[in-house]
Order: structure tokens, then sequence, then C-alpha cells
């Protein structure tokens, strides 16, 4: 005879929140639609239904699987469902475990509060306005609380009248069938909107909803140092919850654009800038113009090649962690001017006989 405290892994005089535990793992592990043995899985569930129940649990404890009530021996009834001692309709597993695990069913309390809707927008700014912190505002169409009837979807004083589906409870029960057998799901009143009450007096600007459409204003804060594609999230303020339920929140999107000369990396930014072959060949000083506007000078070493890199620390783009800058890397290269003085061209040509 198999051990239900075996089958489940646990000792026998283990908590019930440890026999749960127990079966939410296995179940999991052995649950056909993840991949697992389907008799392997209704072994766990009728030990797990059995060991979940005090008097089931006492029975079995005391005579075994082969006890009244356990279904056991030769006469046990096989039910539709296939789980030995159990008919079809007889189910009373914790199907509020099982379902809301496996199929996403959930039982919805009465007048319970969800909050609204999130929404996400895309906005674009410059990568010059984000050497710091850029305080925006920005227009949302979303969902805002009714002003006629504040929220309510109800113009009445009464507050609205029972819903005649759900009796005011807010739900109601669906039969079902799986291959678990039989099981009652409890979802929401689609009339009252799990409100248990639906208006007495519906809002004709709001045709009861407790919300309409509008354009808000919305202030933001882009930091400074922010990268194309990095959203920010904006607590409360995306669609209003309906009839006093919190609202959502918003994410903005944001892209930022670069038509400067000077490519991005992370926070690291690179240009390259045209010098003359006698500045390599010689070495100099020559001026740097930053994405800011500014200017710093950079020393180019005699003999330097064409192409060379030169790295200036903390002259990139803010980190968006608010500690320091990225870096500057400027790529030098020989311009060859495409005309020439002849007073230019003649010392040229005693550079090329002397072999420079």
């Amino acid at each position: 005879m198999e051990d239900y405290y075996k089958i489940l892994g646990v000792s026998r005089d283990a908590s019930k929140e440890d026999i749960k535990k127990a079966y939410r793992k296995l179940a999991h592990k052995h649950h056909p639609d993840k991949g697992g043995d389907e008799a392997t899985f209704k072994k766990i569930s009728e030990a797990y239904h059995v060991l979940s129940d005090d008097g089931k649990r006492a029975q079995y404890d005391r005579f075994g699987k082969a006890g009244p009530g356990m279904g056991g021996g030769a006469g046990a009834n096989q039910g539709a469902s296939g789980f030995e001692g159990f008919s079809g309709e007889g189910f009373d597993f914790d199907f509020g475990d099982i379902f809301e695990e496996f199929f996403g069913f959930r039982e919805r309390g009465s007048r319970r509060k969800e909050k609204g809707e999130d929404i996400k927008v895309r906005i674009s700014t410059d990568i010059l306005n984000i050497l710091k912190d850029e305080k925006k505002v920005i227009d949302v169409m979303k969902l805002v609380v009714c002003a006629e009837c504040n929220g309510r979807g109800d113009l009445s004083t009464s507050g609205g009248k029972k819903c005649d589906t759900c009796d005011g409870r807010g739900r109601v029960k669906k039969e079902a069938r799986s291959f678990l057998g039989a099981f009652s799901q409890i979802v929401a009143c689609r009339d009252c909107n799990g409100e248990g009450v639906i208006p007495e007096k519906r809002c004709s600007a709001c045709q009861g909803e407790g919300r309409v459409k509008k354009s808000e204003k919305v202030g933001i804060t882009i930091p400074a140092g922010i990268d194309s594609g990095q959203t920010l999230k904006v607590e409360g303020k995306g669609n209003a919850g309906r009839k006093g339920s919190p609202p959502g929140d918003l994410y903005v999107e944001v892209f930022v654009e670069n038509k400067t000369s000077f490519e991005r990396k992370g926070e690291d930014l690179y240009c390259t800038v045209p010098v003359n072959y006698t500045q390599l060949a010689l070495g100099d000083k020559i001026d740097i113009k930053l994405l800011s506007g500014k200017s710093i000078s950079l020393k180019i070493p005699a003999g330097t090649n064409p192409g060379k890199g030169f790295r200036i620390s903390g002259k990139g783009l803010p980190r968006i962690s608010g500690h320091g800058q990225g870096d500057l890397y400027v790529r030098v290269n020989v311009e060859v001017p495409k005309k020439l003085t002849k007073e230019q061209r003649e010392l040229l040509k005693k550079l090329k006989e002397k072999g420079v």
C-alpha cells in the first residue's frame, strides 16, 4: 500500500503548512501541462487531498487507505476523474491552489479594488539636454476620475442598487470540468464588474465607468546621461482606478537624438579632429571643442601617426548614476589641403626632395 506521507516526502507529524509546501513543489514538478507524468501528479493530488483535511488525515492515520471514506480496497469507486476512491462530482481538492498555480484562475473577492492600468509613452530629447537633469512637462492622454459623478459612475445619492446577477456579492460561480474532474471557479460578476452594485442613475458623462478620457499635463525629470531606450517610471500617473481604486503608473521611454559630430557609446564620446601633417610631425597643441561648447587643449606629441587616439578623462557624458562622467576619445586625422599656394607647393617639393 502506498504511503501518502512518502508520496509527498513529509514526516507523519508534518504540519499542514509543510504538507501544502511539499504538495506545491511536487505539483509544479509533475504537472502534465509542464511535461510531468499524469499518473504521478494524480497520486500527489490524492495524497494532498487526504492529508490536508484534518478529518480525512485522522482516519488515514488510524485505518490507512482502506479506512472509512478513503475509498480503498477492491470495491473502491473509480470516478470519472480517474482518482482512486473519488467520483468526478465529489472532488473537493483545494482548487484555489491547483488552478491558480497552473491555469491562472484566481478567486476574486467581492468589491476587490484593482489599480488602474499602466500607461507607456515615448518622448524625445536632444543629447545637448542630457548634460544635466532636464525638467519637462508632457501631455498624456489617460483615464481620469469623472468630475460629474466624482468617480462613482452614479449620479444618485443612494450609492447604487444591488446587482441581481450576483445578489450583491460581486462574484458568481462558474462550473467547469478538466481532466482532474469537476470544479467551481469563482469569478467577478460581469454585470457589476465585481462591485456588487450597479448605478441607479448612470452618469452620462462616463457611462457609469467613473472615468473619462482626458489629456493631462505631467511633469517629469529626465536624468542627466540617460540613454536612448531607457524608461522612467512615474508612480500614480497612469489611468485612474475604478471607483476609488488607486491609479496605475506612467512609463516614459526616452529617445535621445544626436545631431552632433560626436559619437556616443554609453557615457563615452568619440570624435575625429583634422590636423596638418606638420602638427603630427613636429608636435603641437590644439583646441578641442567639447559637447558643452567649451574648449580644452590637447597636446599632440611630435611624431604622432595619423589615426592616433587620445583619451581625455571625465569629458564625456554624465553617468546616469550621478557619479562622475564618462571619457572623451579624440582621434587625429591628417587633413590634406585641396589647394596650395605657390610658396606652399615649393616648400613641399623641397621636403619631398629631402625624403620627408
